[in-house]
């Protein structure tokens, strides 16, 4: 590993229903954009559980999670490994869930048990992490959201979920950067609150919560390129047919031959919000997903360069369609802050509130063009 190369390790955990699933993929983007390599540990015991290896085909429970944790820990130095083999100056690794969201699970003396057999005391069991990041459970200030239809392995009620969420901070309790990200906002505001205290414990100014967007003239490549906090992104986003009111689109991003898959759902909520959620895909997935298709949508495919100042992060989109503009966005903290554009763009109108230049409206109009 070069000197200078730093491997963050942190934890997402949480109680049931927390949104653990569309943090996951937010975070892959974020960070990806701000310059990380990011590796992500599945959780062990929906692996073990989608493998066959279940607490109820085993003798005992103490017998499923002593395998449980050592297959997390197993997991853990293989891709610090990997990490450290990476060429990449900066990689997170993130577990989703680690090796304490077992104590719950069993009681305090089969705890104890295990870690004597590693050879681990809990402090440092617990510690070796660099954050954790605890998501509340949607059945605690959110109830309206909480459910278990997108995930049959939840089977909890609102009260069980509580108490199972609980337990799991209870778990963590004592870690020297433990940080709640609760319900008291929408759940945009959770995950842009979860992304914050993430980038604070890389060292990171704390991200932006809102957007505008412009339309630029066509920006120089090479000065993009060439630009040490800028990290170039491709993107082919699709569009899927509605499911039950639901908009889908999928998307494939990456570069240099590494990419990653996710579908993006937008819904709208009982009290009229717009809710949207977004799942990692394996290729498998996400190429079966294609067979889902839109027919009257073209996929919208762009060059992304993302652009980190002190004060602002941009992304510039460049479609290939285009010759001689391109699409601007500015995050700022305040919805009121003044947008400084940067030197090199040249604005030719703000297009934020416009419904034209919003992805699904260019998708549509590149499949009536091709008609």
């Amino acid at each position: 590993m070069e000197q200078g190369n730093q491997i963050h390790t942190i934890v997402i955990t949480g109680g049931p229903c927390a949104g653990k699933t569309t943090a996951m993929s937010w975070l892959q983007n974020a960070l990806t954009d701000a310059g990380y390599a990011v590796m992500f540990i599945p959780e062990t015991c929906t692996d073990l559980n989608n493998s066959g290896v279940t607490a109820r085909a085993s003798r005992s429970n103490f017998d499923f999670q002593r395998v449980q944790v050592k297959y997390q820990l197993l997991r853990e130095q293989i891709y610090r490994q990997a990490a450290e083999a990476s060429a990449s100056k900066e990689v997170v690794i993130v577990c989703d869930r680690g090796s304490m969201d077992d104590k719950p699970y069993m009681e305090p003396e089969e705890f104890a048990a295990i870690l004597k057999e590693l050879g681990q005391n809990e402090v440092a069991f617990r510690d070796k992490y660099d954050a954790v990041f605890h998501m509340v459970t949607a059945a605690k200030g959110a109830e309206a959201f909480y459910t278990t239809d997108n995930n049959t392995a939840r089977v909890e009620t609102l009260e069980e979920a509580i108490e199972l969420d609980a337990k799991t901070l209870a778990a963590w309790a004592g870690h020297p950067h433990l940080r709640i990200i609760d319900n008291s906002t929408d759940f945009n505001g959770k995950l842009v609150k979860l992304l914050r205290e993430v980038m604070t414990a890389l060292g990171k100014p704390a991200p932006f919560e809102h957007a505008r967007r412009f339309l630029i003239e066509m920006p120089d490549r090479a000065w993009l390129e060439a630009h040490p906090a800028c990290r170039r992104v491709e993107i082919i986003q699709t569009y899927l047919t509605d499911v039950r009111g639901e908009k889908r689109r999928i998307c494939m991003r990456g570069s240099d031959g590494s990419y990653i898959y996710y579908m993006t759902t937008h819904c709208t909520g009982t009290d009229g919000r717009r809710i949207e959620t977004e799942k990692r895909l394996s290729l498998d997935d996400y190429q079966l997903l294609m067979m889902e298709a839109d027919p009257m949508c073209m996929p919208i495919r762009k060059t992304r360069y993302c652009l980190v100042d002190d004060a602002h992060a941009y992304e510039v989109d460049l479609y290939p369609a285009w010759q001689d503009q391109a699409m601007l966005q500015v995050e700022l903290n305040d919805p009121d802050a003044e947008a400084l554009i940067p030197e090199p763009f040249r604005v030719i109108r703000e297009v934020t509130d416009d419904p034209e230049y919003q992805n699904y409206a260019m998708a549509r109009i590149r499949y009536n063009r091709m008609r």
